[in-house]
C-alpha cells in the first residue's frame, strides 16, 4: 500500500469535524499497519496533529488508535509504547477541562494507556482479546498466583472500559434522540470497540474466578467477588441502555447479561455460564459511510443478477432485436406506457426478491452464529468435564502415592518407637545411677563444709583428718569418670558465680567511692554546724526583742478581731441575699437552657420534614458515631441531674449537658435525614420514623428537667430505646467491602510506629538537655522542682518506649497468626479498620510526647503553666490507652506478648501519675515561696484586697465556664476533622473519641 494513500486516509479519519470516523478510512489505516508491519507511518502523521489544542481531533485520534490496537498488526503495540508517557500527560491536561470533550478525551487516553500496559505485560493476549479456554489456561502457566494477579489486572482493565462507557453516557442528553445526530454518533462510535472488549473481559473474569475458587479459600477471594459484583451491575446496566439506542441497533447486536450473577461458591455453576457474544451483522454499514440511493443499488447489481434478469425478460417478452414485435424502439405492438409499466413492475419484483434473499442470508447468518455459540458452550462443558476427569485422576494418583508414603512412614515410626523405648530404658538406668552419684557428691560437699567449720578441731584430729583426706581422695578418683559432665556443669556455674562476684566487687568499689563522698559531706556538715551555732546565739538575742513586738501585735490583733466580727456579720447577711439571687438566677438559667434545647430539637425536626434543604448525602458510619455520642451525653446528663438535685449550687455541669444533648440530638436527626437520601426505601422509612420518635421523646425528657421536679420523672428509657433502634438500622446500612490501597496502608503502619519511636527518642533527648541546662543555671527550690519534673517526664518517655516495643511485638504476632497465606500488607488491608486505629493511636502518642516536652521546656524556663504540663501528661495517657486498645483488639488473651503490653500500659499509667504528682508538688512548693506578707497591712488594706479577691474569683469562674464551653466545641471539631483524616467515620475497633471521653470523665 502506498504511504501517501495511508497518510491521506489518516488525515481524513482524524479531523476536526464533529462526525463519527468513516469506516473506510479506519479500514485503510488498519490495512496499512499490516502492509508495513507496524505503525511508523501512523505515528509520524499523528505527531504533526495538534491533539493538545483540539478536543474533537484528540477524541477521533483515540478512536482510530483503539481500532489499530485491536485489529492492526501486532507490532502496533511495540511501536506505540514509546508514546505512553505522552498520552498520560495529554490525559492529565484534558482532565482539567470539565466541559465538552475534555473529560471524554482524558478518560479515553487513560483507557488506551491501560490497554497498552496490559498487553505489554501479558503478550499472550491479542489486541482483540479473542482467546480459547486452552489459551487462557496457558496464560496463567498453571500457577494460582498468576491467575490471581491476572484477575486483578482484568478488573483494572474492565474498570477503565466502564469509566469511558459511563462518561460518554453522562455527557449525552438522553431525553433527546442523540443517536441520530452527527454529534451524538461522534461520541457513541468508539463504544462499539468498548462493547467488544467488555464482553471478552467479562467472560474471562468469570472463568478465572471459578478456577480460583477451586484452588483458594472463599474468604481469600472475598475482595474479588465484591469487585466483580460491582462491575457486573454496571456492565449489565450499560449493555441494557446501549441496546435501546437506535444507533447501535443497526451496527451491532449487544448481548444481555443474565439476571443474577454467577455463584462462584458452587463449582457446577460454571456449566450454566454462557459467554456473551457480540454480533456485527454482515449487511450493517457504518452510518458515516458514503450514502447510496436505492436506484444506484439496483444499477450496481452483479453480472449474474443482471444476466438472470435479462433471461427472465426474454422468456416473457421474447428477443429484444429490431425484428421483435416488442422492440422498445418500435411503435408496433404494446405502446410505450405499457412497456414502462412492465419495466417498473419488474424492478419491483427484483427488489422484492433481493430483499427476500438478503433476509434469508441474515437469518442463515444468525442461525450460524447461534449454532457457533452453542458449539462454544458444548466445547466449554466438554473441556470442563475433561479438566474435572484429569483433576480426579491426578487426585487419585496423588492419594495413592501419599498412601504408600504413609505406609513407609508407619514402618519407620514403629522402628523408631522400638529404638526410642530402648533408649528410654537406658536413659532411665543412667539417670538412676546419676542420682546415686549426685547424692554421694552432695554428701562429700557437706562433709567438706563440716570440716572447714571444724577447723579448730583439725589440729587435735590430724591423723583422723589425714585418713579422711586419703579416703576422700580415693573416692574422688573413683567418681572422676562418672562425674565428668557434672564437673563441667559445676565449672560453668563457677564461672557464672565468678562473673557475679566481679560485678559485686565493682558495686563494692562504687559503694566505697560513695562512702568517701558521704564522709566528705559529713565533714563539711560539721564545719557548717559550728557556723549554725553562732547564728543561733545571735537569733536568741533577737528573740527577746521579738517577744516585746509580739505583745504589741497581740493588742492590735484583738482590736482587729472585733472589727472582723462586725465585718463577718455584714458579710453573712450579704451572702444570704446573694444566695437567694443566685438561686433565682439558676432557675432562670435552667429554664432558658431547656427552652433553647427544645427549640434546637424542634428546629431539627422541622428540617427533617424538608429534605430539599440538604445538599449532601450522609453515611451510616457517621450516624452511628453520632448515636454513640448521644448515648454518652444522656448518661452524663443523668449524673449531672442527680448532682444538681443533691447540690443545687452546682448547675454548670447540668447546663453544659443539656446544651450538648440538644446539639447532639439535632446533629443526629440531621445526619439521619441525609443518610435516608441514599438508603433503600424500607430502611429509610424506618429510620425516619425512629428519628422522629426520638426527637419527641427528647422533648418530653427535657420537659421533666425542672428544679422542683422529681428525679424519677426524668426517665431516659424511651430515648435509649429509640437510639437502639436507630443503631440497628444504621448497622444494616453500613457498606460492605472497601477498595483499599494495600501497599500504602501496610507501609503506613510501619512508618507511623517508626515515627512514634523517633518522636519518643527525640523527646527523651530534649528532656536530658533541659535537665543539664537547669542544673547549670538554677539553684535551690527551682532546681529541685525542675529535676523532679524532668525526671518524671523521662520515666514517662521510657515507659512509653517499652509500651511501643511491646505493641510492635504483639502486632507482629497478630499478623503472623492471622494472615494465613496472605502478605502482611494484605492482612492490614483486609483489616483496614483495625489498621487505621493503630495508625491514629501512633500519631496521637508521638504528637502528645512532642507537646509535653514543649510544655515542660516552658515550665522549666518559668514561662509556662504547670496545668498545661498536667493536661499534656493526661493526654499522653489517653493516647497510649488508645494504642493499647487498638493493639489488643485481635490478640489472643493468653498471649505472653499481650501480658507484656498490659504490663507496659500499667507502667505508663504509673509514670503519668508520677508526672502529675511531681507537677502538683512543684507548683505547691513554688507557690509556698510566694506567700503574702500580712504583717504590715492595715484593716482597710486587707478589706480592699478581700473585695478584689472576691471580684477576681467571680471573673475566674466566668472565664472557667467559657473555657469549658470552648473546650467542648474544640473537642467536637477535633473529632470531626480526625474522623475525616484518619478514617474514624469508616468505623474502627478502638474509637479515639471514646477514649478521649473516658479521659475527660476521669479528669
Amino acid at each position: 500500500m502506498d504511504v501517501s494513500k495511508m497518510t491521506v486516509s489518516i488525515n481524513k479519519a482524524i479531523n476536526t469535524q464533529e462526525v463519527a470516523v468513516k469506516e473506510k478510512h479506519a479500514r485503510t489505516c488498519i490495512l496499512g499497519t499490516h502492509h508495513e508491519k507496524g505503525a511508523q507511518t501512523f505515528w509520524s502523521v499523528v505527531n504533526r496533529l495538534p491533539l493538545s489544542s483540539n478536543a474533537v481531533l484528540c477524541w477521533k485520534f483515540c478512536h482510530v488508535f483503539h481500532k489499530l490496537l485491536r485489529d492492526g498488526h501486532p507490532n502496533v503495540l511495540k511501536d506505540s509504547l514509546r508514546y505512553k508517557n505522552e498520552l498520560s500527560d495529554m490525559s492529565r491536561m484534558w482532565g482539567h477541562l470539565s466541559e465538552g470533550y475534555g473529560q471524554l478525551c482524558s478518560t479515553y487516553l487513560t483507557l488506551l494507556r491501560t490497554k497498552m500496559e496490559y498487553h505489554a505485560k501479558n503478550p499472550r493476549f491479542p489486541g482483540n482479546l479473542q482467546m480459547s479456554d486452552r489459551q487462557l489456561d496457558e496464560a496463567g502457566e498453571s500457577d494460582v498466583n498468576n491467575f490471581f494477579q491476572l484477575t486483578v489486572e482484568m478488573f483494572d482493565y474492565l474498570e477503565c472500559e466502564l469509566n469511558l462507557f459511563q462518561t460518554v453516557f453522562n455527557s449525552l442528553d438522553m431525553s433527546r434522540s442523540v443517536s441520530v445526530t452527527t454529534a451524538g454518533q461522534c461520541r457513541l462510535a468508539p463504544l462499539i470497540q468498548v462493547v467488544l472488549d467488555c464482553s471478552h473481559l467479562y467472560d474471562y473474569t468469570v472463568k478465572l474466578l471459578f478456577k480460583l475458587h477451586s484452588c483458594l479459600p472463599a474468604d481469600t477471594l472475598q475482595g474479588h467477588r465484591d469487585r466483580f459484583m460491582e462491575q457486573f451491575t454496571k456492565l449489565k446496566d450499560l449493555f441494557y441502555r446501549s441496546s435501546n439506542l437506535q444507533y447501535f441497533k443497526r451496527l451491532i447486536q449487544i448481548p444481555q447479561l443474565p439476571e443474577n450473577p454467577p455463584n462462584f461458591l458452587r463449582a457446577s455453576a460454571l456449566s450454566e455460564h454462557i459467554s456473551p457474544v457480540v454480533v456485527i451483522p454482515a449487511e450493517a454499514s457504518s452510518p458515516d459511510s458514503e450514502p447510496v440511493s436505492e436506484k444506484d443499488d439496483l444499477m450496481d447489481m452483479d453480472a449474474s443478477q443482471q444476466n438472470s434478469f435479462d433471461s427472465k425478460f426474454d422468456d416473457i417478452f421474447g428477443s429484444s432485436s429490431s425484428s421483435d414485435p416488442f422492440n422498445f424502439n418500435s411503435q408496433n405492438g404494446v405502446n410505450k406506457d405499457e412497456k414502462d409499466h412492465l419495466i417498473d413492475q419488474l424492478y419491483k419484483e427484483v427488489s422484492g426478491l433481493k430483499a427476500q434473499l438478503e433476509n434469508m442470508k441474515t437469518e442463515s447468518q444468525r442461525a450460524v452464529l447461534q449454532l457457533k455459540g452453542r458449539i462454544s458452550e458444548l466445547e466449554a462443558e466438554l473441556a470442563e468435564q475433561r479438566h474435572l476427569r484429569q483433576q480426579a485422576a491426578d487426585d487419585s494418583e496423588f492419594l495413592r502415592a501419599e498412601l504408600d508414603e504413609l505406609k513407609k512412614k508407619r514402618e519407620d515410626t514403629e522402628k523408631a518407637q522400638r529404638s526410642l523405648t530402648e533408649i528410654e530404658r537406658k536413659a532411665q538406668a543412667n539417670e538412676q545411677r546419676y542420682s546415686r552419684l549426685k547424692e554421694k557428691y552432695s554428701e562429700l560437699v557437706q562433709n567438706h563444709a563440716d570440716l572447714l567449720r571444724k577447723n579448730a578441731e583439725v589440729t587435735k584430729q590430724v591423723s583422723v583428718a589425714r585418713q579422711a583426706q586419703v579416703d576422700l581422695e580415693r573416692e574422688k578418683k573413683e567418681l572422676e569418670d562418672s562425674f565428668q559432665h557434672v564437673s563441667d556443669q559445676a565449672q560453668r556455674k563457677t564461672q557464672e558465680q565468678t562473673e557475679v562476684l566481679e560485678s559485686l566487687k565493682q558495686e563494692l568499689a562504687t559503694s566505697k567511692q560513695e562512702l568517701q563522698i558521704v564522709q566528705g559531706s559529713l565533714e563539711s556538715s560539721a564545719q557548717s554546724e559550728a557556723k549554725w551555732t553562732a547564728q543561733i546565739a545571735e537569733l536568741e538575742k533577737e528573740r527577746g526583742s521579738l517577744v516585746n513586738a509580739v505583745a504589741r501585735q497581740e493588742e492590735q490583733l484583738s482590736a482587729l478581731q472585733e472589727q472582723l466580727e462586725y465585718t463577718q456579720l455584714k458579710l453573712s447577711s450579704t451572702q444570704e441575699s446573694m444566695c437567694r439571687l443566685a438561686k433565682d438566677h439558676r432557675k432562670t438559667l435552667l429554664a432558658e437552657s431547656r427552652r433553647a434545647a427544645e427549640q434546637v430539637v424542634q428546629e431539627a425536626l422541622r428540617q427533617f420534614e424538608e429534605p430539599t434543604l440538604f445538599s449532601c448525602v450522609g453515611s451510616a458510619d457517621h450516624l452511628l458515631c453520632k448515636v454513640r455520642s448521644v448515648s454518652s451525653c444522656i448518661e452524663q446528663l443523668e449524673k449531672c441531674w442527680s448532682q444538681y438535685l443533691a447540690c443545687p449550687e452546682d448547675i454548670s455541669g447540668l447546663l453544659h449537658s443539656v446544651t450538648l444533648l440538644a446539639h447532639l440530638t439535632s446533629e443526629t436527626i440531621v445526619h439521619s435525614s441525609t443518610t435516608c437520601l441514599r438508603a433503600p426505601p424500607e430502611p429509610a422509612d424506618s429510620l425516619t420514623e425512629a428519628c422522629k420518635q426520638y426527637g419527641r421523646e427528647t422533648l418530653i425528657y427535657l420537659g421533666f428537667l425542672q428544679e422542683e421536679g422529681i428525679a424519677e420523672n426524668a426517665d431516659s428509657t424511651a430515648m435509649r430505646s429509640c437510639l437502639t433502634r436507630i443503631t440497628a438500622i444504621g448497622e444494616e446500612l453500613l457498606p460492605r467491602g472497601l477498595d483499599i490501597k494495600q501497599e500504602e496502608l501496610g507501609d503506613l503502619v510501619d512508618k507511623e510506629l517508626a515515627a512514634t519511636s523517633a518522636a519518643i527518642e527525640t523527646a527523651t533527648a530534649r528532656i536530658e538537655e533541659m535537665l543539664s541546662k537547669s542544673r547549670a543555671g538554677d539553684t535551690g527550690v527551682k532546681l529541685e522542682v525542675n529535676e523532679r519534673i524532668l525526671g518524671s517526664c523521662t520515666s514517662l518517655m521510657q515507659a512509653i518506649q517499652v509500651l511501643i516495643v511491646a505493641s510492635k511485638e504483639l502486632q507482629r504476632e497478630i499478623v503472623e497468626s492471622g494472615r494465613g497465606t496472605a502478605s502482611p500488607k494484605e492482612f492490614y488491608a483486609k483489616n483496614s479498620r483495625w489498621t487505621e486505629g493503630l495508625i491514629s493511636a501512633s500519631k496521637a502518642v508521638g504528637w502528645g510526647a512532642t507537646v509535653m516536652v514543649d510544655a515542660a521546656d516552658l515550665v522549666v524556663q518559668g514561662r509556662g503553666k504547670f496545668e498545661e504540663l498536667m493536661v499534656c501528661s493526661r493526654e499522653i495517657a489517653a493516647s497510649t490507652a488508645q494504642l493499647v486498645a487498638a493493639s489488643k483488639v485481635k490478640a489472643d488473651k493468653d498471649s505472653p506478648n499481650l501480658a507484656k503490653l498490659q504490663q507496659g500500659s500499667r507502667g505508663v499509667n504509673q509514670a503519668t501519675a508520677a508526672v502529675v504528682a511531681s507537677t502538683i508538688s512543684g507548683k505547691l512548693q513554688i507557690e509556698d515561696t510566694d506567700n503574702m506578707d500580712f504583717s504590715s497591712m492595715t484593716l482597710t488594706q486587707i478589706k480592699r484586697q478581700e473585695m478584689d479577691s472576691q471580684v477576681r474569683v467571680l471573673e475566674l469562674e466566668n472565664e472557667l465556664q467559657k473555657e469549658r464551653q470552648k473546650l467542648g466545641e474544640l473537642r467536637k471539631k477535633h473529632y470531626e476533622l480526625a474522623g475525616v483524616a484518619e478514617g474514624w467515620e469508616e468505623g474502627t475497633e478502638a474509637s479515639p473519641p471514646t477514649l478521649q471521653e473516658a479521659v475527660t470523665e476521669k479528669e
